[in-house]
């Protein structure tokens, strides 16, 4: 599948709706991410904060992601692949140290072969089972590379930078991690699990049946999957449209 977006269905202003979006969430997520990991002070009152600050940055990366996502399939800024690309990877070195060409190929390897044993997000043996799905999706991108990468990024935060560890750990780790379970429950498992009720189409996705701000809330519109899957090269922004 050709992460071009055909210009014909491209809305007016786009790329700069796309980009701007993408600049609010990058920057929403750098001065959360600043300010807990180097800044936050631990008092009486951080048990009501920190859970709302974790919460936020949790949904933030989750944007990160999607913005890569987006990329990924040209959509963020369309008939640009090198602004694509160079954004896409940014979202991800934020989100997780990850690589954007890998995982776009293995986005559209997933979007060739949905809900089969060839597609790299699906688990074919477990289909309907949560946690082992849940691992194997873990195992299949967060691997020794990834883990290195990490352990450089926490070593310079630590060492170099001054961030305390509690603060890493609380603010950056948990988000990253509740972030990926987010993505993962509601943009690969709920729309793509095995139930008795058969699926729409040969894409093996459905639909979540959320209105527009728990769908916002839950996945940036992700979680409206058949929908992405008929129609790819709209930009999450457009999915409710």
């Amino acid at each position: 599948m050709s992460a071009v977006t055909p210009m014909s269905r491209v809305v007016p202003n786009q790329a700069l709706i796309g980009l701007t979006l993408a600049g609010l969430i990058a920057a929403a997520w750098l001065t959360l991410h600043i300010y807990g990991v180097y800044f936050h002070r631990w008092t009486i009152w951080s048990v009501l904060t920190v859970p709302l600050i974790v919460a936020v940055q949790t949904w933030l990366s989750v944007g990160l992601f999607i913005v890569a996502h987006d990329a990924m399939h040209g959509s963020l800024a369309p008939g640009r692949p090198r602004l694509n690309t160079a954004i896409g990877s940014l979202a991800l070195a934020l989100y997780a140290g990850f690589r954007f060409a890998p995982l776009k190929t293995a986005h559209h390897a997933h979007h060739a072969a949905p809900g089969t044993a060839d597609d790299p997000d699906f688990h074919a043996d477990a289909p309907r089972a949560f946690l082992p799905w849940f691992y194997n999706f873990f195992r299949t991108y967060f691997g020794w590379r990834e883990l290195a990468v990490l352990t450089i990024l926490v070593a310079v935060a630590v060492l170099i930078l001054g961030a305390r560890m509690p603060n890493l750990l609380v603010f950056w780790a948990a988000p990253a991690l509740l972030s990926a379970l987010q993505l993962f429950t509601f943009g690969t498992w709920l729309p793509h699990r095995h139930t008795d009720d058969a699926f729409p189409d040969h894409h093996n996705a459905r639909t979540s049946p959320f209105g527009p701000i728990l769908s916002l809330l839950t996945c940036f519109h992700f979680g409206r999957h058949h929908e992405h899957h008929l129609t790819p090269w709209k930009p999450w922004w457009r999915l409710f449209s």
